[in-house]
This record gives C-alpha cells, sequence and structure tokens, in this order.
C-alpha cells in the first residue's frame, strides 16, 4: 500500500534579506519551516498507527517450515546390547535437518526403573517431542510417554512394544524366527545393594549373524566386544501402561531380522496401528540403513498427526533479511513510512507478508 507525497510549505533557499521573511530576518523561513515537519509527522504517526495492529496481526506468531509453531527435539533411546553409539549414524542426519536430536543413555537394569529414568529425561525438555526407540529400548519409551503431553509420535525400529500388562520374554516368543535366546550368555553380577542378578550378553560368534548381518565382520567385531548387558529381570518384568494407545506411532519392520520376528513386528504395529515401513535389513538397522531409519523419523516428526500447535501464519520479511517478527517486528515495518526533504513526505511502502 502506498500514500500520495503530500508537499509541505514552500520553503526558500537563503537567509539575506529579500530572500527569507519580509523584513529580512530569518525566523520567517524556520517557522515555515518546522510546520512541514510538524505536517510530516503527523501523516507519519497516522501511518504508524494504521499499520501497526494489521503487522501485528501478520506478524503474531513466527512461521516455521515443517508445519506448527516449533519443531520437535527427537529423542533416540537404545535397546539391548548397544548403547547411544548405536544410533550414531542417524544423528548427524537428523542434525543436518535441523533439528535438535537427544541420544540418552538406557540404563538396561529393569523395565520399571529403566521407563522411570526415560520419563525424567524427558520431563527436562522443553516443546514437544518425537520418541523414537530400537528394541527393548521400544519397551521403554511406551511407558516412559505415558503422561507427557509434548510427545507426539513415538517411533518403533525393530522394536517390542508390549501392550499392558505383557512379559517380554512372552512376548518375543509369540512367533518363531529369533535366533537370540542360544546365542546369549549369562555373566551372574551383584549390585551395589548386595543384591544378585545376571547380565546377559550376545556371545561374540553369533553377534554379526543375529545382531548385525550387513556389517562387516570387522565392524560386527567392535560392536560385540563393547556391548552392553541387559539383566536378564528386565525381559521378566511386566508392562505397565503403555503411551501407543494415545499417541501416533510408526514402525520398521526389517525383514531380516533375527534377533526378534519380523512377524511380530508385524503383529506390533498392526496393534498399535502405526505407519509401517519394511526394508531388507538385519536388527541393528539405525547402523546398515541410517537414511531409512532417518526417513521414518522424519514422516513421523513432519505428520499433521503429531502437529497439533496452532497453524502457521504469515510473516512479513524484507526481501534481503530474514523474517521481521513480533510486536518490533510489526513497528518496523509500520515504520517503512520515510520523511525526506524540507517538508516534504516520501512514499510509504510495504511489502507484502510473504511466507518464510
Amino acid at each position: 500500500m502506498a500514500m500520495p507525497s503530500t508537499p509541505g510549505p514552500r520553503i526558500r533557499s537563503g537567509t539575506g534579506p529579500g530572500k527569507g521573511s519580509r523584513d529580512g530576518s530569518r525566523n520567517g523561513p524556520r517557522i515555515r519551516s518546522r510546520r512541514g515537519y510538524a505536517l510530516a509527522a503527523m501523516l507519519t504517526a497516522t501511518t504508524l498507527a494504521s499499520t501497526v495492529p494489521a503487522a501485528g496481526a501478520a506478524l503474531a506468531a513466527p512461521a516455521h517450515r515443517g508445519g506448527g509453531t516449533a519443531r520437535p527435539t527427537i529423542v533416540l533411546v537404545h535397546g539391548a546390547f548397544a548403547d547411544a553409539s548405536s544410533w550414531g549414524e542417524v544423528v548427524p542426519l537428523l542434525q543436518h535437518d535441523g533439528y535438535r536430536v537427544l541420544a540418552p543413555a538406557n540404563p538396561l537394569r529393569g523395565l520399571p526403573g529403566d521407563t522411570a529414568y526415560l520419563a525424567s529425561v524427558l520431563r527436562s525438555i522443553e516443546g514437544p517431542i518425537v520418541l523414537a526407540g530400537h528394541s527393548y529400548g521400544g519397551a521403554v519409551i511406551s511407558g516412559a510417554a505415558v503422561g507427557n503431553p509434548h510427545v507426539k509420535a513415538l517411533v518403533y525400529i525393530n522394536a517390542l512394544v508390549p501392550d499392558k500388562g505383557e512379559v517380554l520374554s512372552v512376548l518375543s516368543s509369540r512367533y518363531p524366527g529369533s535366533e537370540l535366546t542360544p546365542a546369549l550368555k549369562q555373566v551372574p553380577f551383584t549390585g551395589p545393594n548386595g543384591s544378585t542378578g545376571t547380565d546377559l550378553y550376545i556371545r561374540p560368534e553369533r553377534f554379526r549373524p543375529v545382531f548385525a548381518a550387513s556389517l562387516t565382520p570387522a565392524a560386527a567385531a567392535v560392536l560385540a566386544a563393547t556391548q552392553r548387558p541387559i539383566t536378564a529381570q528386565a525381559l521378566a518384568d511386566a508392562a505397565g501402561p503403555v503411551a501407543w494407545r494415545t499417541i501416533p506411532s510408526w514402525a520398521l519392520v526389517s525383514t531380516q531380522d533375527r534377533a526378534l520376528p519380523p512377524e511380530l513386528e508385524r503383529f506390533e504395529a498392526r496393534r498399535a496401528r502405526s505407519h509401517t515401513v519394511e526394508i531388507n535389513a538385519p536388527h541393528l538397522v539405525m547402523l546398515t540403513h541410517p537414511k531409512a531409519v532417518r526417513s521414518l523419523i522424519l514422516d513421523a516428526a513432519r505428520s499433521r498427526a503429531t502437529t497439533r500447535e496452532p497453524a502457521r501464519t504469515l510473516a512479513a520479511s524484507d526481501s534481503t533479511g530474514p523474517a521481521v517478527t513480533g510486536a518490533t517486528g510489526a513497528a518496523v515495518v509500520a515504520g517503512m513510512g520515510l520523511v525526506s526533504g524540507m517538508g516534504m513526505v516520501s512514499v510509504v511502502r510495504r511489502r507484502r507478508p510473504t511466507v518464510s
């Protein structure tokens, strides 16, 4: 919108007799000049008053690419026989896409305790969350997200997805095809309080065929040597309330998984009504096919089903600079009416709002 130029009082240049006031003083032209400035200021103030409300309405909420008003934090939870480094190929991909990523340590000390620990981590995060879990991590995220309104999506990667009351060892044996149980080594331990338990490891010679068939033997050997055990009690614990009954979910099924039967993963995905994809990959799919995992997580992060914030609004922006938002931005946009010259108001221009 443009305002026609408005000429101010005509002012003669010079200050000598015959060029100023009739008596030759400088007071005449100065008075007329001040009147010109006053008129210009009045017109500019009118422009500001008329444009601030409109600009404020357009800039009340910053626009955000990808929908919604805020990008979610993506939290990645590893499973048994692994640590957070199992997400090492996926994290930089998601960070490159502009997301904040957190991959906390899963204690692997028992389902109730692991669930409570992750729930406390989630409570420390501001804004929306997309929560992804691999293998045993799927059971942990299902419980940890209960009652947390910030968790907008659950992503299950070759995961155990129990219902309330189900025991993980019973659930994992529901369908044939797993080679995990005979590959396990049991190691007794004593806890800090004197209690005893049993840790479970995958035997090094069975780690690659059962867990990471597509990796090189050398890479699989390193993972086998650095694996973190899970206490046997975790697989004997019954699941508590589960979040997938109320939170949208996505699931990835690896057809070459030998740790968890693919048919079990399909059953769980159907039961949870998950958006499901299948790929030809082993159990440790985050390292063998990180782009496929990243793609599914992005689907969850960008889904309208998980974006419950108000719809995006238009933002006014300069053609060569960032979007101008908020009350300050409204004043800047309104203040594009400029006063120039001796008592002349220049054209006031407002750019059309554009989607940032």
